[in-house]
């Protein structure tokens, strides 16, 4: 049993403004339904996915993205469209060695804008990876949940890929960020049969269920307490 990546999930005061940004930084269309607006996920690539939330930001993020660069001066190039789309530098105390440029993303949403040659994101993609706060335990977790397999095992650190290959999701292993109340942003799923025996499966390997009216998905916890929604 699996269960379907449908998006990554963002909470964001000007869904619309976030979603235009991330949809013209990679190429893709946006769209709106009931709920949110979407930047599509496309082969290999996760889908974004924006709802409105009228708090403001408060502390980092626990996941931020990752997106991959050919040379330095598509690099550059990346990070010149990124300013000029309503991107601002941002200081998280990164080393200037680390070849890596910072940003904040119009909603002020954390990502990076990776070096060229990068062994780990290569053949990933333009959106390379999702990186998360959190510990083994989660990213096994997480890896059994979609049926991704695990393609980074070492000293805390995780991460997992489609078998399909594409967008990689990382967790970076202790110390954590606190949590600071709900996370701003969550994993959507699908579930691929009955729900509710999904729900008893993710709790079988971990989740806790927090709220099975969550305007029609279930809300569920991972083992490091990050929110979810089945649906």
């Amino acid at each position: 049993m699996v269960a379907q990546l449908l998006s990554v999930t963002f909470a964001a005061q000007d869904p619309r403004d976030v979603a235009r940004f991330w949809g013209e930084l990679l190429g893709r269309d946006v769209a709106e339904d009931a709920r949110s607006v979407v930047v599509p996920g496309e082969e290999g690539q996760v889908g974004l996915r924006f709802f409105s939330n009228a708090a403001p930001k408060a502390g980092p993020n626990r996941l931020h993205l990752h997106v991959t660069s050919d040379s330095l001066a598509d690099q550059q190039q990346k990070v010149a469209a990124a300013l000029k789309l309503g991107a601002s530098h941002l200081d998280v105390g990164q080393r200037p060695e680390e070849g890596h440029i910072v940003l904040a993303d119009p909603g002020g949403n954390e990502f990076c804008v990776i070096e060229p040659h990068n062994n780990f994101l290569a053949g990933c993609g333009l959106l390379g990876e999702v990186a998360c706060d959190g510990t083994r335990a989660v990213g096994l977790f997480w890896a059994e949940v979609l049926g991704w397999p695990l393609v980074w095992d070492q000293d805390e650190e995780t991460a997992i890929q489609s078998p399909q290959g594409g967008t990689k999701i990382a967790w970076g292993g202790p110390p954590l960020e606190p949590k600071r109340g709900r996370n701003r942003q969550h994993f959507d799923l699908a579930a691929t049969g009955d729900r509710q025996d999904q729900i008893d499966w993710l709790v079988r390997l971990g989740a806790t269920c927090l709220n099975a009216d969550a305007g029609g998905a279930v809300e569920l916890a991972d083992p490091d307490g990050n929110e979810f929604c089945l649906w």
